[in-house]
């Protein structure tokens, strides 16, 4: 597990990343950051399993830290720690759907039991089995019915392109309203929505191998490989490699 720590206190930052490094397992304190800015950027850069992040930190405090980070969709997990035993920052920080909520100074048993939290999480995130999927109708049954035709659309040729412009002209909406009106009903972005929708049919090819899975990324609508790398692991946190892996450990 790669691991990130934001917090501004050195004695405090030095004193976590000792503590990690005593724990048995496959943690590996990959970067530190004493601000919420540096702290962003390294994750971005480095893209941390799982990021340590205090909540008042110069420039960027922690849980608008968490958000940044939630905004760019990096699947980081990430504990809060406060010196603050706050009621407000406890519920914002659940709200944000956190792996844990330390006090400073975290003790040893507590920071083993969230790591092997996290480690579970991480072990069952975003598996998509074969045999499980379900038309987009059928998953957004209340959406608007113009949005019900873009699903429809997005099922049948995800494999090409899809610009939102043209989706939303064949629609008869302005791009505006129909990224509005998408966002409204899905709950997230029209490109965002695309992208995950993507690798979840990438996911099904790999576990039917009804495809060569040199051919997959191209299947799924992509035209550089390495962009759609890229791309699998931030929606899914795994190589393409891992994946099969644990698809063959599966079977």
């Amino acid at each position: 597990m790669r691991i990130l720590i934001a917090e501004d206190e050195q004695r405090a930052r030095q004193g976590l990343e000792k503590l990690i490094a005593g724990i048995d397992g496959d943690y590996e304190v990959v970067a530190t950051a004493a601000n919420g800015q540096a702290a962003l950027e390294l994750i971005l850069e480095k893209r941390p399993d799982l990021v340590f992040v205090d909540v008042k930190m110069p420039f960027l405090d922690g849980l608008s830290l968490i958000r940044a980070v939630r905004a760019r969709r990096v699947p980081a997990e990430f504990v809060v720690v406060s010196a603050y035993a706050d009621f407000q920052f406890a519920q914002e920080s659940i709200s944000l759907e956190v792996a844990g909520y330390l006090l400073k100074p975290a003790a040893r048993e507590e920071v083993e039991r969230v790591l092997r939290k996290v480690s579970a999480r991480l072990q069952n995130r975003r598996f998509y089995p074969v045999g499980e999927h379900r038309s987009l109708r059928e998953k957004y049954p209340d959406a608007h019915p113009l949005i019900l035709r873009s699903l429809d659309i997005i099922e049948a040729g995800y494999a090409g392109k899809i610009s939102q412009k043209e989706l939303a002209g064949e629609l008869g909406l302005s791009p505006e309203y129909f990224s509005y009106l998408f966002n409204k009903n899905i709950g997230v972005t029209f490109s965002a929505f695309l992208r995950d929708y993507r690798i979840e049919r990438a996911c099904a090819l790999y576990g039917s191998g009804s495809c060569d899975r040199r051919r997959v990324p191209y299947a799924v609508g992509f035209s550089d490989a390495k962009y759609y790398n890229k791309v699998f692991r931030e929606v899914t946190g795994k190589t393409p490699s891992e994946y099969l892996q644990d698809c063959e450990k599966n079977i």
